[in-house]
């Protein structure tokens, strides 16, 4: 059986399950709205053992790759021996293992978790299915090989695929697709760290800009809660990170947690910043594409040798620092390195993502600071596992510029109020921070580097992705600046625009006049030909340049309610290329948006 043939059968079986359904939902009377929650549930206990199945593959590549090795060799990662140079070549065993899935599957593997946000907020939310595995496996070799990266990313990719394939199934609306969606993505995060609630704000603030409604948050709450159900029966009631517990030592504190937060926002703008220019140095690098990850896990590796915390999500140091246990020199060169590995790991090729990566640096950054704090103030009973725990969640929120969901993963793990205050103080005043160092947080850098802004919506995008040049009029009826009234009456009985450029004698752009400024004296003949149309012209001009986008071309229009715009050079702004119209632009939208849509369905 070829794959057209099971394509057809699996299109026939879906058909009739979606007819069967329907006459289910007609015969009980059931609301659409109830049909999504029910859908919510079901995709929220998918997500969850979803989850199950994507750490249990991290933990089986791990113990093929990492754990088999160091027994084999008789490596210790606690203690120091010649033959721990060898654990260098463990990432790069998973660069080994990842280059047939790009080979066979390099379209599943671009895009990482941006373009994941542009599928869901721009692109109707219809995610193809393959990318679940392909995907999902990638990501699990990337972690169980020592690869430095987060496993938040990928399983909200996983969750987020399972709810778009039964929104495909059922031929919903993209909004509800959308939904469901958020609910998978909701169910991967909430299963991953025991926390119901940060799964929920993950999915409203994150993978849908905070453009929720009450039905569609009742259903993100639903899944998410159903995935902590699964992950709780198959893992236990415990979380991927174990903190001790938060005690608030003294009121005054508060002002410390409040330079923390200042702190810890100029650290995730530096490693917005340094994490795209090491990936821009790695992609300028003139090697094979295919090689890359195996140099790139090599790289990993080195660093490695002399601090192998950088391995993997580095979920057993954060717990291990928030415990205390690191020294502040040692975290602050940890931060350093794991800035470093992580860049260079995602960079050459290794899918994952950067969520787990943010709480490592944050832990590392506000450990060390906590240590500091603690030599200035030895007697003032500070500990250091508590600015490390803040310093995890501000990181992260500065990072990703979410702080809500910052917020409430660090109150559900550690399951006290007292953290509430230090913790809202540190995210909202780091996110607020990293935002005015950096607009763009660390999923979003490359989108705008694209043209693509999230929060502008599909059709300002649309917009965007359109440039002056491709939709202006390369023919303009110019008129010359000394034309007189009489002869430009004659003129427009011969045309049907409404707006005329004025050139001079080299046909360069001088004015701009329109029928209407030309009615105000077409009453007065005695001035018909005494009076030049320069002098009821417009002088200053509001052009446009080739190259710009029809968003900003659209702006310009629409702060003086003009029809027209003349596209002039950049140089002198006054050589004359064409003209572009409000009616030019709004035909390239349609044409665009159809087209996206067509692709959209196809996909």
């Amino acid at each position: 059986m070829n794959t057209s043939q099971s394509s057809n059968i699996f299109y026939a079986q879906t058909r009739h399950v979606r007819k069967w359904t329907q006459q289910l939902l007609r015969h009980f009377k059931i609301s659409d709205n109830t049909f999504l929650i029910i859908l919510a549930v079901i995709v929220g206990l998918l997500g969850g053992l979803g989850n199950y199945l994507f750490r249990k593959t991290i933990e089986l590549i791990h113990w093929l790759v990492v754990e088999q090795s160091l027994e084999f060799f008789d490596i210790s990662l606690e203690h120091w021996s010649v033959q721990r140079i060898l654990v260098m070549f463990l990432p790069a065993i998973g660069g080994l293992l990842i280059i047939p899935l790009w080979i066979l599957f390099s379209k599943d593997l671009k895009g990482g978790f941006a373009g994941f946000l542009v599928k869901v907020n721009l692109k109707g939310a219809k995610l193809p299915l393959r990318p679940l595995f392909t995907k999902g496996l990638g990501s699990a070799i990337t972690l169980g090989a020592g690869g430095s990266a987060g496993q938040e990313g990928p399983i909200a990719v996983i969750g987020g695929t399972i709810g778009s394939q039964f929104g495909k199934m059922f031929k919903m609306s993209g909004n509800r697709i959308k939904v469901l969606v958020a609910c998978g993505a909701a169910a991967g995060v909430a299963a991953t760290f025991n926390a119901p609630l940060a799964g929920v704000f993950f999915a409203t603030e994150i993978v849908l800009l905070s453009s929720f409604e009450v039905a569609s948050f009742t259903s993100i709450v639903i899944a998410s809660g159903m995935a902590t159900v699964v992950s709780r029966a198959l893992l236990g009631n415990v979380s991927e990170v174990v903190t001790p517990p938060y005690v608030l030592g003294s009121f005054w504190e508060i002002g410390l947690y409040v330079l923390l937060g200042i702190l810890i926002g100029a650290l995730a703008a530096g490693f917005i910043h340094l994490h795209y220019k090491i990936k821009d140095i790695v992609d300028a690098i003139k090697l094979p594409r295919l090689s890359k990850p195996i140099f790139g896990g090599l790289a990993v590796g080195i660093i490695g040798i002399g601090l192998p915390q950088v391995f993997g999500n580095g979920y057993d140091f954060v717990g291990a620092v928030l415990f205390g246990h690191y020294t502040w020199y040692l975290l602050a060169l940890l931060v350093i390195a794991k800035m470093t590995a992580t860049s260079i790991t995602l960079g050459s090729g290794f899918p994952g993502g950067l969520f787990a990566p943010c709480l490592f640096l944050g832990a590392a950054a506000g450990g060390a600071y906590g240590e500091i704090l603690e030599l200035i103030f030895p007697d003032a009973g500070l500990s250091s596992g508590s600015y490390a725990l803040v310093g995890m969640g501000a990181f992260l929120a500065a990072a990703t510029h979410a702080p809500m969901t910052a917020i409430f993963l660090l109150f559900e793990i550690t399951d006290s109020y007292q953290v509430i205050v230090p913790i809202m103080l540190a995210c909202v005043i780091g996110t607020s921070f990293a935002r005015h160092l950096k607009k763009d947080s660390l999923e979003t850098v490359e989108l705008t580097r694209l043209g693509i802004d999230l929060e502008a919506g599909k059709e300002r995008n649309i917009m965007k992705s359109l440039s002056v040049g491709e939709v202006m009029s390369h023919r303009v009826e110019t008129v010359p600046e000394s034309m007189t009234l009489g002869s430009f009456a004659k003129f427009i009985e011969k045309t049907h625009q409404t707006n005329f450029p004025l050139v001079d004698e080299l046909g360069e752009l001088t004015g701009i006049i329109s029928v209407q400024d030309f009615m105000g004296v077409v009453f007065e003949r005695e001035l018909m030909d005494l009076v030049v149309i320069k002098e009821l012209a417009t002088n200053e001009v509001i052009t446009v340049h080739a190259e710009e986008d029809l968003d900003t071309a659209m702006r310009k229009i629409g702060y003086r309610n003009i029809e027209q715009l003349p596209v002039v050079d950049r140089e002198t702004h006054r050589k004359l290329y064409g003209i572009i119209s409000r009616r030019d632009m709004v035909s390239a939208y349609n044409r665009a948006l159809m087209s996206r849509s067509l692709g959209a369905e196809d996909a």
